[in-house]
């Protein structure tokens, strides 16, 4: 187990410390674990490895990607942005709408993307009305990272828990006769809306704006529509006994998403009579966050065959006890500092199979649901990333938008806004799940 650990430990401070070369670490660390079962420190065959990969995972966020590409470039989010703009009265209920609009889209649309959709009309407004884009576009970026969590398609977190947990698009919203994640995610949005309106309480000049963008092409925001639609029904197709429809219904989601993507591209492709679009999707689509994941199904089988998920799961157990309630807080802490400084896709995709391993060990090993925890863990590690500046790549993205513009932004200025509104969503979503799903 020794050796696992280490070299967990030392892939998880190369990424760290060399982020533009994750990708790589994560495929070398994938070779020196077959390296190392090779001569017998635990038993993971090459089979084993490419068996732990989750395919529907991969091929979901690769065509959702694409989908999204082909949306932004159909200009159809900045005109939402400026018909939003054409309502609100002042720069206060401007920054609201702006986030809550973020946060709408970022439900349905990658955090990151979201922010490239809906910054451009916050320095625009900014800019107009001679004020600061800094606290504007911060606004923007943690609202974005805030929604993540809501549905299955909102973050690759949550894709991540829908594959390992076996959601469905369904279940983010209702499971087993209970309110899901979406809910509590809605209620840590609601309440970190007043702490945005205190921040801005003096910001009272009026806003004035145009609807000046023109939308190209309205198919993309159907193929959008589509996604959601067929992930729907996809959920209650019944599952087949074995063969080549069980392999088939395992990958649904993620066929469904490549379906409407290939048809979207075709399309695009036909009606441009190019294939810039083409281009365009495969360039998009975050060929490092995918291999990224590859490696980590890998690493984390390969420490998983080690024993250490289930030495992690006891060391939280031996810390919280038996008490659900404290394990419960225990992970949700615990993800909230870890994401303020670390990539939430990794912590997520490590510590889901010590939660699954936690809830194993409850009621003194007769196991209890582990919802609570999956939930608890999600909750946390996505809101806690908007602790500071380089906890999620939105915000990372929002300040390289604003420093490329001319913008000083200072860890300060990032946590100003960030601090209270992670606080207030995630002691909102904190207290739902428990008295949901805990109690």
């Amino acid at each position: 187990m020794i050796p696992a650990i280490v070299v967990f430990l030392i892939t998880y401070a190369l990424m760290l410390s060399f982020q533009e070369y994750r990708p790589w670490i994560a495929l070398g660390s994938v070779a020196v674990m077959l390296l190392l079962s090779t001569f017998g420190a635990f038993d993971l065959s090459l089979v084993d490895a490419l068996r732990a990969v989750d395919y529907n995972v991969l091929l979901m966020i690769a065509s959702t990607m694409g989908t999204v590409a082909l949306f932004i470039d159909s200009r159809m989010p900045a005109r939402l942005a400026e018909q939003i703009m054409t309502i609100v009265p002042n720069v206060k209920w401007a920054v609201a709408a702006l986030s809550l609009f973020a946060g709408i889209i970022s439900a349905f649309v990658d955090n990151v993307a979201t922010v490239l959709m809906v910054a451009p009309v916050g320095l625009a407004i900014s800019r107009r009305l001679k004020i600061s884009p800094v606290p504007v576009l911060i606004a923007i970026a943690v609202s974005s990272n805030l929604q993540g969590a809501a549905t299955l398609v909102g973050d690759t977190t949550s894709i991540l828990l829908g594959g390992f947990a076996d959601m469905n698009f369904m279940d983010f919203f209702w499971m087993h006769g209970k309110p899901g994640i979406f809910w509590g995610v809605e209620l840590g949005a609601v309440a970190s809306l007043f702490v945005l309106f205190v921040l801005f309480r003096r910001e009272k000049e009026k806003v004035d704006v145009e609807i000046e963008t023109e939308v190209e092409d309205y198919f993309p925001s159907w193929m959008m529509i589509a996604t959601v639609v067929l992930l729907i029904i996809v959920s209650f197709l019944p599952r087949p006994d074995g063969g080549v429809l069980l392999t088939v219904y395992e990958m649904r989601s993620g066929l469904s998403c490549m379906l409407l993507c290939i048809i979207g591209t075709v399309r695009s492709c036909v009606r441009a009579r190019s294939a810039a679009p083409f281009r365009l999707v495969l360039k998009e689509m975050d060929k490092e966050t995918l291999l990224l994941l590859f490696g980590l199904f890998i690493v984390i089988e390969g420490i998983k065959a080690a024993g250490v998920i289930d030495a992690a799961a006891k060391l939280f157990y031996r810390l919280a006890g038996s008490n659900e309630f404290m394990l419960y807080t225990l992970i949700v802490v615990v993800s909230v500092i870890l994401s303020a400084f670390i990539d939430n896709i990794p912590y997520v995709a490590t510590m889901l199979p010590v939660v699954q391993s936690i809830a194993g060990l409850m009621n003194g090993g007769a196991g209890c649901e582990p919802y609570v925890f999956y939930f608890g863990l999600l909750t946390g590690a996505t809101l806690g990333g908007n602790l500071t500046p380089i906890g999620a790549s939105a915000n990372i993205s929002a300040i390289g938008i604003l420093r490329k513009n001319g913008e000083k932004v200072t860890t300060g200025d990032f946590m100003r806004i960030g601090v209270p509104f992670t606080l207030v969503a995630v002691l909102s979503g904190y207290i739902f799940i428990w008295l949901v799903w805990g109690m």
